[in-house]
């Protein structure tokens, strides 16, 4: 077995460690003995979506943010269509928001619009190691958020309840979204090296798509991402008790 990882953007797209989360897939692709493939995927370089089993789509800042806007919307059409079949997608904080309408300050980006979702600045901030539950994995996720964009996402079914943080908007108690295959969230940190169940569920699910159910990932230890996740779950109970 092998699988297909692309980055899109990593050179405007790779804010607070982002770029992390490949080397994680990797890592754990190649600890299992699966095959890998990387792609670094730069504005305006064609894409065929169909050579691509796993797509990571990071944060940057405004700036970064804006030059992306210059070529996203060419993806617009097969980037939807390869979500819409199943394809997996890891979009943080910045990916996150481009995925829908964003509405910044003073200024009209062409964002991709492929989700029917909105992002709003405002002036303060969100900043926070944050804890969220989540009904769709069984250990509490952690990361780090910085952002000043609320993100609103109408009826997709939100990634989890915020225990510490702020999440999408810092007042609805949600973080991230789900659709399909497609997993989006304020987290850095990187996110997976903390997280190695939503890692291991983003691989799981590529590898389902390209070679049919029932794949079953060879488990690993995990001990040291597990005290780091409980770590954090301690710190955020010691500062922001419930």
């Amino acid at each position: 077995m092998n699988l297909t990882l692309g980055y899109l953007y990593p050179d405007l797209l790779n804010l607070y460690g982002d770029r992390g989360n490949l080397c994680c897939l990797q890592k754990r692709l190649n600890w299992r003995g699966i095959d890998t493939k990387l792609l670094s995927l730069a504005p305006g370089q064609p894409i065929d979506f169909s050579q691509l089993d796993l797509l990571l789509f990071g944060g940057g800042s405004d700036r970064e943010m804006e030059l992306a806007c210059r070529t996203l919307p060419a993806l617009r059409p097969d980037l939807k269509a390869w979500i819409e079949d199943g394809g997996v997608l890891l979009a943080v904080c910045g990916g996150y928001q481009l995925l829908g309408a964003c509405y910044p300050p003073g200024k009209s980006w062409d964002t991709l619009r492929i989700l029917d979702i909105y992002t709003q600045w405002e002036p303060r901030r969100l900043v926070q190691d944050t804890v969220i539950d989540s009904p769709f994995f069984s250990s509490p996720i952690t990361g780090f958020e910085n952002h000043a964009g609320r993100t609103y996402i109408g009826d997709y079914a939100p990634l989890g309840q915020v225990r510490s943080g702020y999440g999408n908007t810092g007042s609805h108690g949600y973080e991230g979204l789900l659709y399909k295959n497609l997993l989006a969230t304020y987290l850095h940190g990187p996110l997976l090296p903390k997280n190695p169940e939503i890692c291991d569920y983003l691989l799981t699910r590529a590898l389902e798509r390209k070679y049919g159910n029932g794949i079953r990932l060879k488990p690993l230890s995990d001990e040291p991402e597990h005290q780091a996740n409980a770590y954090m779950v301690r710190r955020s109970r010691r500062r922001f008790p419930r």
